[in-house]
């Protein structure tokens, strides 16, 4: 594999009893309590660690993600941990798999400092990467100039400020923030956003940012277990060129976003440590260009792929 991207480990499937997931509810413990997923989220994180996983991504709105990663943090030196996490979701379940709502997105000021406070309660000067989360082209986080001076002044203090996208136009809202400056200076030094064989358009505004020298980090790169099987039936896309690259669907589709020369972080989101182990092979996948091409063909068009995703049930 060329390039220089590594695999990391997120945090979203195991924080919280509900997420939108194919297959899930065979992937958590019985009862999902917190203590359940507390001790699924440290086996997890051992194996990673364990493997060479050195990057952990987390937000607020992902249950007790945090409290598990800082508690884990906490058990012994960790040097070379990288921890990224996002505000403006705030998690309002009530740790329940049936919700009226999951999480409320608002990208105020107010939401920022309230969710800073949260996030270094729990992992202090261990906080490497702080983005917004779910930015999308007409955001406010991309226009409030007291937002803006607000996370500036985070990253003076040598947090690496960034966001996070979704929906059809992700790639408007990166090309939106390489725009955004304060005194004068770029203030986004970080973009994770989805891409997968399904939804890669915005791929080439990642490969701007990465140009710009941002970090670019990929998630949901197997389309929420659609291209996971037996589960999801997108899966059957990646069959021959997996088979023909020796590996399972999986690690093809994560080692289609390692492939990418924009990539530098891509996140694994195993709520096992079975599913995370096949993860792992996707570092070991080598892929040849004509192959990579040839997966141009299973992408959908960004709208039907974002409206199939809202259709997810959380389980």
């Amino acid at each position: 594999m060329s390039g220089r991207a590594v695999l990391g480990l997120g945090l979203a499937a195991v924080g919280r009893p509900g997420y939108i997931n194919l297959g899930r509810d065979r992937d958590l413990p019985p009862g999902r309590g917190v203590d359940d997923l507390r001790r699924r989220t440290r086996e997890l994180l051992d194996l990673a660690w364990e493997r060479g996983v050195r990057h952990f991504d987390t937000a607020r709105s992902y249950g007790r993600a945090e409290e598990f990663l800082a508690g884990w943090l906490d058990d012994a030196p960790r040097r070379g941990a990288v921890v990224s996490s996002k505000w403006g979701y705030t998690y309002t379940a009530g740790w329940r798999v049936e919700a009226e709502a999951h999480e409320v997105k608002d990208h105020s000021l107010a939401t920022f400092e309230r969710q800073r406070a949260e996030t270094k309660a729990l992992l202090g000067d261990r906080l490497d990467v702080y983005q917004i989360h779910s930015v999308t082209p007409d955001s406010p986080a991309l226009t409030d100039p007291a937002l803006l001076r607000a996370l500036a002044a985070l990253a003076e203090r040598g947090v690496l400020v960034g966001l996070s996208t979704s929906g059809p136009a992700q790639g408007d809202a990166v090309r939106a923030a390489l725009e955004v400056e304060v005194a004068g200076e770029p203030l986004f030094r970080c973009v994770q956003s989805t891409w997968n064989p399904l939804e890669p358009s915005v791929g080439p505004a990642l490969a701007e940012a990465h140009a710009a020298g941002l970090r670019v980090m990929v998630k949901e790169a197997m389309a929420n277990g659609r291209l996971s099987a037996p589960r999801g039936a997108a899966a059957a896309v990646l069959g021959p060129p997996a088979e023909a690259a020796g590996a399972t669907p999986d690690a093809f589709a994560l080692a289609a976003a390692l492939h990418q020369p924009w990539a530098d972080v891509v996140l694994s989101g195993a709520a096992t440590t079975a599913q995370l182990e096949s993860n792992l092979a996707a570092r070991d996948v080598r892929l040849a260009p004509q192959v990579l091409e040839a997966l141009a063909e299973a992408a959908e068009e960004p709208g039907a792929y974002w409206r199939h995703r809202a259709e997810l049930p959380w389980s």
